[in-house]
């Protein structure tokens, strides 16, 4: 599903308003809490999404002076030492420093013209435009990975589109997989070898494709689900 950057923003930023909202009440006890993934806890979701926020935002702040820049300094271990160092905060410690970046964010994003979507930026090697696609992904997922009151069962079909869309590659070797939504007309169809087929609402199918557990129960033919390939 191609993306429109410029029309996207109103929704993204939508996405911060909604974050913003969900974590207002948080409390110590509920940010040590678990999250939807395993061996995290809401306040290691919340610190990630914190660090990606403004590790994306700043491909493009970059990308707007014509330079580039790596998405996190010292990469991966220092992204993976952030978290958990964030994670360690109080709530109102960690609501401030996500309304911090969000904000941030948000101001960086504003300043994108149509003109500067094309360009380049380190992170996998790609442009602007594709820098705005991962946030609108990180954002959406890991709000609902924060399990704050906000699940992917909440997940719009056009985000369920897009995000079905970029993690084809997960499809394994030798199969060829036919996802089929039960309500609604999407479907998509990866890879090539032994047919596949699973049914779901879309979202359960967008959230099984993201290695994330489904709200519902998927349909499915052979005797099990696939094992999914590593996240593109």
């Amino acid at each position: 599903m191609a993306v429109n950057p410029g029309s996207l923003l109103p929704t993204i930023f939508e996405g911060h308003d909604r974050l913003l909202t969900l974590v207002a009440g948080l409390t110590d006890d509920t940010a040590r809490g678990p999250s939807a993934l395993p061996g995290w806890s809401r306040a290691h979701v919340l610190s990630h999404i914190e660090g990606v926020s403004l590790a994306l935002a700043r491909q493009a702040r970059f990308a707007l002076r014509g330079e580039l820049i790596d998405p996190y300094d010292g990469g991966r271990p220092a992204r993976d030492a952030a978290i958990e160092a964030g994670a360690s905060r109080t709530a109102e410690e960690l609501t401030y420093a996500v309304g911090a970046a969000l904000a941030e964010t948000r101001e960086t994003w504003s300043a994108v013209g149509p003109q500067d979507w094309g360009r380049a930026v380190r992170y996998r090697d790609a442009d602007v435009a594709a820098v705005l696609a991962a946030w609108w992904r990180e954002l959406g997922i890991h709000t609902a990975d924060a399990d704050l009151g906000y699940g992917s069962s909440d997940w719009s079909r056009d985000f369920c589109g897009h995000v079905l869309d970029h993690l084809a590659p997960r499809t394994p070797q030798g199969i060829r997989l036919e996802l089929t939504a039960v309500d609604g007309p999407e479907k998509r169809v990866h890879g090539s070898g032994e047919t596949v087929v699973v049914r779901g609402t879309l979202t359960d199918l967008t959230a099984w494709m993201a290695g994330r557990e489904p709200a519902g129960t998927l349909a499915f033919s052979g005797a099990a689900l696939p094992e999914l390939g590593p996240w593109p």
